[in-house]
């Protein structure tokens, strides 16, 4: 007999502005835009996700973002999570590791979406992956960007620390 397990695989979004993008980016960028997205992937009843201090996982929901505001089923997977623990070291110890985190180009998103395209050949949403791109398009966003790539750190007693033992 052939047993082949499929696991669920989803994305949890969260608003980093809390709304507040919402309401004062098109006053203040000239665009608007719903939200300041962080994401992250859920599976094996664990969720997955890149910051500047590397990847980290935790149980869902359990990180000082809380709950997220969204959460999109991408689909399942068969891949077995001995493999995928292999796959996430492999990106810990090269692509994704917390001195290589850019908020513009290597961030939280382009993980999320790297993580979803190997367990389940599927993208996450085109519109969080152009975020980024979005506001450094204009003219507020451009200039600000040196200050926001030297500022980008997670609150000093997040949590995220120690939460990647898996």
């Amino acid at each position: 007999m052939d047993f082949t397990w499929s696991y669920p695989v989803s994305l949890h979004v969260y608003d980093m502005s809390k709304g507040v993008a919402r309401q004062w980016s098109t006053p203040m960028l000239g665009i608007q835009l719903d939200g300041i997205w962080h994401t992250s992937v859920v599976i094996y009843g664990r969720e997955f996700f890149f910051v500047n201090d590397g990847v980290l996982n935790c149980s869902p929901g359990s990180s000082f973002l809380g709950q997220p505001d969204r959460v999109i089923h991408l689909g399942s997977t068969e891949v077995p999570a001995d493999v995928f623990k292999e796959y996430l070291r492999s990106l810990k110890e090269s692509t994704y590791r917390g001195d290589k985190y850019n908020l513009f180009e290597l961030n939280c998103n382009t993980f999320s979406n790297e993580v979803a395209q190997f367990l389940t050949g599927k993208k996450i949403p085109a519109h969080i992956l152009a975020l980024p791109a979005q506001v450094l398009s204009t003219p507020l966003g451009a200039a600000l960007r040196p200050y926001l790539d030297s500022m980008v750190k997670y609150p000093a007693g997040s949590g995220l620390s120690g939460q990647c033992n898996w």
